[in-house]
């Protein structure tokens, strides 16, 4: 299983340090979220400039929220965004459930799945070289027909969409819950006749001990929407967290993003050895039984 670094948005200038550093640590992607109305970097432009501050370590929206963009322009900047990593970039996209995101852009909540589906369709249309809808748009991508597109949801017709448009699943969802959608979604591709197995990405929100009170204070200010208390509260303790990884690798996942809300990059190295003990409690498993 590869390990993910998910980016801290409170400080956009500070996100090449970060990735610079993610990189050096053996990282395997950094990764953005995306919202309209909150203090956030845009993932595309963020992810453009990390680009060129690294070599190697691929680059990933998590969620984009594809509602909000026009298919056409979409296609162009994503083109490009991989063009100019050479192919380092993945797309990851969801329809996004706040209703003050889409209506900062006059998009309904109701019409926000069509328009992804349609959307989806098109990007592929696009990046193949054929007319849309009279012309090409250029540039083509440096991954043939497109980088790979991941896409997260919950509900059953977000999960239906991995087999129709995608390449992989971006799951959210705490190990106790996610079992249930993983299995539906590598019914619907078995079902749907796609070679081999869906992509699986997995999530939770990370810090280290000295970073626990800033993220903890950061994610309960994202996620106090749901008005849930501690929702999405980071995993600081490095034996839990070690643990955590552990059982992501033994469920199957190709990767586990560590999603970070406090804005120091010193806790970068932290973070890599303990998901590294964690892989390595894994193997041992592993080579016990």
């Amino acid at each position: 299983m590869k390990i993910g670094l998910g980016l801290p948005i409170s400080d956009p200038a500070r996100l090449p340090e970060w990735a610079r550093r993610a990189e050096a640590a053996g990282f395997a992607s950094v990764a953005l979220l995306d919202r309209l109305t909150y203090d956030n970097p845009e993932p595309l432009i963020a992810l453009s400039v990390l680009a060129g501050a690294t070599t190697s370590i691929r680059l990933q929206t998590e969620v984009l929220l594809a509602p909000l963009r026009a298919t056409a322009v979409l296609a162009k900047q994503v083109a490009t965004l991989d063009r100019m990593s050479g192919g380092r970039f993945t797309l990851g996209v969801g329809i996004g459930g706040r209703a003050d995101d889409h209506a900062a852009v006059g998009v309904p909540l109701r019409r926000r799945g069509a328009l992804m589906d349609e959307m989806l369709a098109d990007l592929r249309t696009i990046w193949s070289g054929a007319p849309y809808p009279q012309t090409p748009i250029g540039p083509t991508p440096a991954t043939p027909g497109g980088p790979p597109i991941l896409i997260g949801g919950f509900a059953p017709q977000a999960l239906a969409r991995v087999a129709r448009f995608a390449d992989g699943f971006l799951c959210a969802a705490p190990l106790q819950w996610a079992g249930g959608l993983v299995r539906t979604v590598q019914d619907q591709w078995a079902a749907a006749d796609r070679p081999g197995r869906p992509r699986l990405v997995c999530q939770i929100n990370a810090a280290t001990p000295a970073t626990a009170d800033r993220a903890q204070a950061a994610a309960a200010s994202y996620y106090a929407f749901t008005g849930r208390e501690g929702w999405g509260a980071p995993i600081s303790a490095p034996t839990q967290l070690a643990d955590t990884v552990a059982a992501y690798a033994a469920f199957g996942a190709d990767e586990l993003i560590l999603y970070c809300y406090a804005d120091h990059p010193d806790q970068v190295e932290t973070l890599a050895n303990t998901a590294s003990e964690g892989l390595s409690q894994r193997v041992m498993g592993e080579s016990a039984n």
